[in-house]
């Protein structure tokens, strides 16, 4: 548009635009031209694209933005290979919008990718407006940094936003997706920004920096992959990189733990930066590794922990938190902040001073962040009447629940139990029939129990159960005698504790055993079956899906002790 006649409606706003990118971030100039009053004709032409329409429209329309870039890697340039053509008035269109703070690339890219498919990279792009509260909170709390390293760029959200606030540093993405990459390059010349880009399509744990005058900032939303998903070399490599800093580290943390880590082996004293992750770190035992390494030496600084409502992510339903650090000595505090509002999200300022000496301490941190409002008068807690105890591990489920392999096995040792969170939401608050259910294979410790007749028929079943190495598993192993499983007595209350609802409170009267889909709530001491039977009801009623912790991925958990925390009516209300 600048280079149209003057006086042309497209010159004028191409030049507004032009002009309002040179003002300063939250500047009236810069916010009246490009806020929500001032759109171009082009960029509501952007809005309503129906041009990218697939990953191969998306790729096109990314390198038609970018040019003819000298850098591209390998993987890049395969994907440019017979591609449709864009026309110039949906490029033109993409630009503006681009040029103005949009992510039409990275929009379409997550249209075009299922969030299914996503979550196994650890593609969760975040929103505009929690962006440019960390890159706010960077520029308010710190001279300009002479780089800003964005771990697992995507599209560029976070560096263009940045580019913006700092127009002086040195950029570095690091993506392993190539098409986010070309994406990412789409932005940078979009925004103006590419001559300071430098673009490295690789994993972030394998990336080296070199020395620099100055600071460092570190900002983004590093990928969630769960546990599973990672190989075990990278694993092997988590556990060395944090006894560096003699933190013993779990291979089941995600792939978010991973990259903290990994900052830490890059970053010098002074350097500092946000993350935005599932909060789940803040409670679980893995997470242990990181909080140890906030209080020495990543230095965390805040901690803005979103409640459960307030939903970050679009196609992630998790509780999220956004950590901030400066590394080298940590401060005497940690400024914790439960956040209860999308518009408190907007700022990265507030909260309270917790003491290191206390945060180091405490078991779990969500109660730190989000104290525990006291119950009503006439309340207790569900762990004064009640243990809590999730059901038991098998170590191989396609052993030890029973099939084919299991005939002729005295009946005795095939226990019905739930082996699935279905079963219980089923069956609305009373198990009362076994008989749908599957059973476990549950042989005693010691087979000299065994009846002589059951003898042989057990000795098949074992050597078939070593031919499927069902006694080589860690849990087998790490058992008094690896073929009992060691079902627990059966409980008279059940509850699942993970599901993308509330949990499912039954009361157990065909008395099934529970494997780990589930928890039993086993009384203290022994309660009347009017009792128990108002509890399940006053449980299904009242607990909510907020009082879990919520994982990326939409899933909530509630541990056996947060269970036990619910505050519950006392006998005599209930019997009421």
């Amino acid at each position: 548009g600048i280079t149209g006649p003057p006086g042309c409606p497209e010159t004028d706003t191409s030049v507004q635009i032009a002009v309002a990118l040179t003002q300063p971030p939250g500047c009236p100039e810069r916010r009246d031209r490009l806020g929500g009053s001032f759109t171009t004709p082009r960029a509501r032409d952007a809005k309503g694209l129906s041009a990218l329409a697939t990953e191969a429209d998306l790729i096109a329309a990314a390198a038609g933005l970018a040019g003819h870039h000298k850098n591209l890697s390998a993987a890049e340039r395969r994907l440019l290979r017979g591609l449709p053509e864009v026309p110039e008035t949906t490029l033109a269109a993409l630009q503006a919008q681009i040029a103005e703070g949009g992510d039409p690339l990275g929009e379409a890219f997550c249209r075009i990718r299922s969030p299914t498919s996503r979550r196994t990279h650890g593609a969760t792009y975040t929103p505009a407006d929690i962006v440019d509260a960390m890159v706010a909170w960077s520029a308010g709390e710190h001279a300009q940094p002479a780089r800003i390293v964005d771990p697992g760029s995507g599209s560029g959200r976070f560096l263009a936003a940045a580019a913006d606030y700092f127009p002086l540093s040195q950029l570095i993405a690091v993506e392993t997706d190539p098409v986010a990459a070309l994406m990412l390059r789409a932005t940078a010349a979009a925004k103006g920004f590419e001559g300071r880009l430098t673009l490295k399509l690789t994993d972030f744990r394998r990336i080296r920096l070199p020395k620099i005058e100055g600071t460092t900032l570190f900002i983004g939303n590093p990928p969630y992959v769960r546990h599973h998903d990672i190989e075990e070399h990278w694993k092997d490599w988590y556990a060395r990189t944090a006894a560096r800093w003699n933190i013993k580290a779990s291979k089941l943390a995600g792939l978010h733990l991973h990259f903290f880590f990994k900052t830490m082996t890059l970053a010098r004293e002074g350097d500092y930066g946000a993350f935005v992750t599932a909060a789940e770190w803040l409670d679980v035992n893995y997470g242990r590794a990181l909080r140890l390494l906030l209080a020495n030496g990543l230095g965390g600084t805040a901690l803005h922990v979103l409640n459960p409502n307030v939903t970050a992510f679009t196609d992630a339903d998790t509780t999220s938190a956004i950590t901030c650090f400066r590394v080298g000595r940590r401060p005497k505090n940690l400024r914790v902040r439960a956040v209860d509002s999308r518009k408190a999200v907007k700022s990265l300022t507030g909260g309270r001073n917790v003491p290191w000496t206390e945060l180091e301490k405490a078991p779990r941190w969500s109660i730190i962040v989000r104290p525990c409002e006291k119950p009503p008068v006439g309340y207790i807690e569900l762990g004064e009447l009640f243990r809590v105890h999730r059901g038991q591990v098998t170590g191989a489920n396609r052993v030890w629940i029973a099939g084919d392999h299991a005939k002729g096995l005295p009946r005795k040792y095939l226990l019905p139990t739930v082996t699935r969170a279905r079963e219980l939401f089923a069956v609305g608050d009373i198990l009362a029939d076994a008989r749908s259910l599957r059973r476990v294979i549950d042989l005693p410790a010691d087979l000299d129990e065994l009846s002589r007749d059951a003898q042989p028929v057990v000795e098949r079943f074992l050597s078939w159960a070593k031919a499927q190495h069902a006694d080589s598993s860690y849990i087998a192993q790490n058992r008094k005698s690896w073929w009992s499983v060691g079902l627990r007595e059966p409980a008279p209350i059940v509850c699942t504790y993970m599901a993308r609802r509330p949990p499912a409170f039954v009361r157990n009267i065909c008395e099934a055993r529970l494997l780990n889909i589930a928890h039993g709530l086993y009384p203290r001491e022994p309660l009347a079956e009017e009792a128990i039977t108002a509890l399940v009801a006053w449980l299904i009623a009242n607990v909510r899906r907020e009082a879990g912790r919520t994982y990326a991925g939409g899933l909530t958990k509630f541990e056996p002790k947060e269970v036990e925390r619910i505050a519950i009516p006392n006998l005599e209300q209930l019997n009421g």
